[in-house]
C-alpha cells in the first residue's frame, strides 16, 4: 500500500507507450492502487486525536483538565473532568476506527479485483493494483473498467462499445464510445502485442466530459477525444469484449480526482456546538475577570488586615497576583456552565444525529411530494360547468 501514497512531481503532459513498461516507469506514474482510508496502525492515534481536538468542546475540557492539575488554583479533583473527556474521545475514536476499517476493507476488495492484462503477448490475470500505465487490458461484458483507458478495439462493428456511467455521474442510460479507425482493427492478441503506439495527452484532471490527446503510431498522429475514452468506474454493457490502453491509473483517474481526500465529518450540530461553546467560554472568562478584580480589590483594601488569620500562600506576594490566581480558580469552579454530561450524551447519540441530519432533506422532499399529490388530487376533482 506504500505505492498508493507515493508523491510524484506535477505533470505537464502524460506520455504512455503501449506494451512498454520500462519506458513508462521512468515517468514514475501512479500505480492502479487506490487508498481512501485515512489512518493506519501508526497514524491512527495522533491523527484522530488531532482531528478530535479541533472540536472546541474537547479543547475546552482538555484546557480545564490541565488547570485542575495545578494545585495552587484547583479546588476540584481532575478525576471529574478526565473520565468524561476520555469517554467522549474513546467513543468517537471507536466510531472513526470502525468507519476506517470498512474503508480499508473496500480498498482491498477493489485493489484485488482481477483483470486480463496483455503481458509478453499473453493475456494474464492481474490484480487491479498491479495494472500499470501503458498496459493493454481486455474487458468483457458487465465488467468494471479498471483504469482510464483509451479504447482500442471491440467486438462491435467500427470499434463501438456501450458503457454505463452510474458511478461517475449517476446516469444509468447507456453511452456509446468508439475506437479510432486505425486501432479498431486490432482485435487479435498477436496484433495488439505488436502495437507500440504512444499517447501524449493532458495531465491528470477531474473533468469527466473532456479529454484531449494525440496517438502517435507508424509515423502518423491521430487526435483523441473523450469519445475514445473508457473511465474507471464505468461498466461495459451490451458488448462482448473490448481492449483498452491504460492512460491514467489509480489516484490519477478522473474518478479518484473527483473523490478528493477523506475529511473529518462535521454536522451542522457540531458547528452549532462549537459556536455555543465559544460564546459560553467568553461569558465564563468575563465572569472570571469580574470576580478576579473583586478578589484583588478586596485583598488590597481589606484582606491585608487579616494576614494573621488568613495568610497568603507562599507564592502569593501581592493582591494583584492573588487576583490572577483567583481568575483561574473561578474558571475551574464555574466550568459547569459548559455541562460535560450533556456533551457526553451528545457524543453517544452522534451517529443517530448524523442520520437525522441526512434524513432531513429526504423528509422535506417527502412532505413536498405529499403536498404535490394532494394538489394534483384537488385539481383532478375540479369540473368545468
Amino acid at each position: 500500500m506504500a505505492l498508493c501514497a507515493k508523491k510524484r512531481p506535477p505533470e505537464e503532459e502524460r506520455r504512455a507507450r503501449a506494451n512498454d513498461r520500462e519506458y513508462n516507469e521512468k515517468f514514475q506514474y501512479a500505480s492502479n492502487c487506490i487508498k481512501t482510508s485515512k489512518y493506519n496502525i501508526l497514524t491512527f492515534l495522533p491523527v484522530n486525536l488531532f482531528e478530535q481536538f479541533q472540536e472546541v468542546a474537547n479543547t475546552y475540557f482538555l484546557f480545564l483538565l490541565i488547570l485542575q492539575l495545578i494545585p495552587q488554583i484547583s479546588s476540584l479533583s481532575w478525576f471529574t473532568t478526565i473520565v468524561p473527556l476520555v469517554l467522549v474521545l474513546t467513543i468517537t475514536a471507536v466510531k472513526d476506527a470502525t468507519d476506517d476499517y470498512f474503508r480499508h476493507k473496500s480498498d482491498n476488495q477493489v485493489n484485488n479485483r482481477q483483470s486480463q492484462v496483455l503481458i509478453n503477448g499473453i493475456l494474464q490475470q492481474e490484480q487491479w493494483m498491479n495494472v500499470c500505465v501503458g498496459d493493454i487490458i481486455k474487458l468483457e461484458n458487465n465488467q468494471f473498467v479498471a483504469a482510464d483507458l483509451l479504447l482500442l478495439s471491440s467486438s462491435e462493428p467500427h470499434g463501438l462499445c456501450y458503457i454505463e456511467t452510474a458511478e461517475l455521474d449517476g446516469e444509468t442510460n447507456m453511452k456509446v464510445r468508439q475506437a479510432i479507425p486505425v486501432t479498431s482493427e486490432l482485435g487479435d492478441i498477436s496484433k495488439l502485442a505488436k502495437f507500440d503506439g504512444e499517447v501524449i495527452c493532458e495531465p491528470p484532471n477531474n473533468k469527466l466530459d473532456k479529454f484531449s490527446g494525440t496517438l502517435y503510431w507508424k509515423e502518423n498522429k491521430f487526435p483523441l477525444s473523450n469519445q475514445n475514452m473508457l473511465l474507471r468506474g464505468c461498466v461495459l454493457r451490451n458488448t462482448e469484449w473490448c481492449f483498452g490502453l491504460v492512460i491514467f491509473a489509480g489516484p490519477d483517474t478522473k474518478l479518484m480526482q473527483n473523490s478528493g481526500r477523506t475529511k473529518f465529518k462535521r454536522t451542522s450540530i457540531d458547528r452549532l456546538m462549537n459556536t455555543l461553546v465559544l460564546w459560553i467560554f467568553g461569558f465564563l472568562v468575563c465572569m472570571g475577570v469580574i470576580l478576579a478584580i473583586g478578589n484583588a480589590i478586596w485583598e488590597h483594601e481589606v484582606g491585608t488586615r487579616f494576614q494573621v488569620y488568613l495568610p497568603w500562600d507562599e507564592a502569593v506576594d501581592s493582591a494583584f497576583f492573588s487576583g490572577f490566581l483567583s481568575f483561574w480558580s473561578y474558571i475551574i469552579i464555574l466550568n459547569t456552565v459548559v455541562p460535560i454530561s450533556l456533551y457526553v450524551r451528545y457524543a453517544l447519540s452522534l451517529p443517530q444525529g448524523l442520520s437525522k441530519e441526512l434524513g432531513g432533506p429526504l423528509a422535506n422532499f417527502s412532505m413536498m411530494m405529499k403536498s404535490l399529490r394532494r394538489n394534483l388530487k384537488s385539481s383532478s376533482s375540479c369540473t368545468l360547468n
